[in-house]
């Protein structure tokens, strides 16, 4: 199924003669040759400023050419670039990811995924941007998502279950981006209790699920993620260097965002299947065997304020369970978790 083109923006879109992609086209079919203007505007009907204006956009998008004044243009490389045919290729899905729209800017993709949600959009139509202006993530706090660095996408979700499957999903979702992660960039990735995915112990991705509830029962989900795919240090805001970093950061070289969200889809999918089957004990496994939170000495800050305790394990609806200091296990559903360095696997024990 093609991806659907969005004429809002132009990465991943075009105007409706799909310039963009024929133009594409023919540079990968010139295999490193270069082509003059002269030719290409010939070859696609437009004028020699439309062509230098859709060279301008390909360069926007990521793409990087060599460029003559006596031969014209060559496409360089292109990886760093997000494409809808690219995301498309690498989809092993039934429906992941098959209802696609790539913006080149957006103010928040969960706000665009929603529009679409409510417009009624299938269960997997996947939002994707090169830049949002106001990203948000949990509790209304800011996400840092400047341009071509980054994979900011939300998916559209219409599970079949009760509201109380919402925190399950979430944890689905960290599993599948850790793997899709671990695969396309090697790095070890590992989750922090809820949404956040963690390198080296600074936060690397975080994902967002809000859910539209009708007569106690979910309507649909959007599914926000958002990864550090190659900001390097100077993207970051100073109060933000120590705290976060990127694959590139973490694994030294640039990282394909369109092999990695194809990668996400593929990953999601295999689970969401997994879970509809088998419920949520296999995902919870899956879960703790990537977790960097259990076992850690934690702090946890919520509307009862901040206690102190051992993560212990995941409950049955995706709760933390958390160990205090007189030794009683209770679960904590939700707040802000901080994790200490080393961990104990009971008071005055270390971790192994």
């Amino acid at each position: 199924m093609p991806a659907a083109r969005d004429e809002a923006a132009p990465v991943g879109t075009d105007r409706p003669n799909g310039s963009r992609d024929r133009l594409l086209d023919m540079f990968e079919a010139a295999a490193g040759r270069y082509l003059s203007g002269e030719e290409i505007s010939r070859r696609l009907g437009v004028s020699r400023t439309a062509v230098w204006k859709q060279i301008r956009r390909l360069k926007d998008a990521g793409y990087v050419f060599d460029a003559s004044p006596k031969l014209g243009y060559r496409l360089s490389a292109s990886a760093s670039a997000l494409d809808a045919r690219r995301i498309e290729s690498g989809l092993s899905t039934e429906r992941f990811g098959r209802h696609l729209t790539v913006l080149a800017k957006t103010d928040s993709t969960q706000t665009e995924a929603e529009k679409r949600a409510r417009e009624g959009a299938p269960e997997g139509t996947l939002v994707v941007a090169e830049e949002q202006m106001s990203g948000r993530g949990r509790q209304g706090r800011v996400w840092h998502s400047p341009p071509g660095r980054g994979v900011w996408m939300s998916a559209v979700l219409r599970p079949e279950g009760p509201l109380t499957a919402v925190p399950q999903l979430t944890l689905l979702a960290a599993v599948a981006v850790c793997r899709a992660i671990r695969t396309v960039s090697g790095v070890e990735a590992g989750i922090k209790w809820p949404n956040d995915l963690l390198a080296d112990g600074r936060k690397l991705c975080g994902i967002l699920l809000e859910a539209v509830i009708e007569d106690g029962r979910v309507r649909h989900c959007i599914m926000g993620i958002g990864i550090d795919a190659n900001l390097e240090e100077s993207d970051y805001p100073e109060e933000l260097r120590d705290k976060v970093t990127s694959l590139r950061r973490e694994s030294g070289a640039e990282v394909d965002r369109s092999a990695l969200i194809a990668a996400v889809m593929n990953e999601f999918e295999a689970l969401y299947a997994l879970y509809a089957e088998s419920g949520f004990d296999p995902i919870r496994s899956l879960w703790e065997s990537l977790s960097v939170t259990l076992g850690r000495e934690i702090s946890v800050r919520d509307a009862r304020g901040e206690r102190r305790g051992i993560a212990h394990s995941l409950g049955t609806q995706g709760e933390l369970m958390m160990q205090t200091e007189n030794g009683a296990v209770v679960p904590v559903y939700s707040g802000d978790i901080e994790l200490y360095p080393g961990g104990t696997d009971s008071y005055g024990e270390k971790a192994r």
